[in-house]
């Protein structure tokens, strides 16, 4: 694969567009997407009152497609070889190129879990949010755990902590409620602390891969 990458980088023009760069850097993240969705769809069972899918199912689901199908190292390298090629775009006008490929490739909810009741909660972990699409659940009505309507869905935010000498990064969300105010969780880990009906999220994009294991030389 590393072959193959450097023989196309070797073949490409000095100068080129970002739409020929585009397709240089989708030919090698659509075949490490199509390996993460593989072990699609995953059977999730629910518990509690309301209903609301094991949150340790979900993220479960979701780090294994990533962690043991995706080869990151040989996605990386093999994306460096094709950096090395290219002469018109800077190290972080790339990143951004391979950010924006990742964003295309998408699989909604309804691909990724098979869910029986369609009033179960989809809970919205870390993991979940993480690598949920740009744009998706937008507006779609957020229950906390004991069924009480919170507001509605308004998108995701990084959370960076440095404390105790172990700095993590944690994925939260905003939600506006029923004042039209935008309010942050309160906890930061979420777990099944909050949920979307899974009638209004299955067939919102539910899933792409994240460039944070991507070894680019962009820190």
């Amino acid at each position: 694969m590393v072959f193959v990458a450097a023989l196309c980088a070797a073949a490409l023009p000095a100068r080129q567009t970002a739409r020929d760069l585009d397709e240089k850097i989708d030919a090698l993240v659509g075949p490490a997407f199509q390996s993460a969705v593989a072990g699609f769809p995953c059977k999730i069972k629910e518990r509690g009152k309301p209903k609301m899918l094991r949150w340790e199912s979900v993220d479960d689901c979701l780090n294994s497609a990533v962690a043991a199908k995706v080869d990151w190292q040989s996605l990386s390298s093999n994306l460096s070889e094709l950096r090395g090629g290219i002469r018109n775009f800077s190290v972080m006008e790339f990143a951004a190129a391979v950010d924006s490929v990742l964003a295309k490739h998408t699989v909604p909810f309804e691909k990724m879990f098979i869910v029986k009741d369609e009033k179960a909660l989809l809970p919205l972990t870390n993991s979940l949010l993480r690598f949920l699409p740009a744009g998706s659940l937008q507006d779609a009505p957020v229950f906390d755990r004991v069924g009480t309507l919170m507001g509605t869905f308004a998108g995701v935010y990084s959370y960076e902590s440095s404390g105790s000498g172990n700095p993590y990064h944690l994925s939260l969300f905003q939600y506006a409620d029923r004042n039209g105010e935008f309010k942050t969780v309160p906890d930061k880990l979420l777990l099944d602390s909050f949920g979307i009906p899974w009638k209004d999220a299955r067939s919102q994009p539910g899933f792409r891969l994240s460039a944070e294991k991507l070894e680019l030389g962009v820190r």
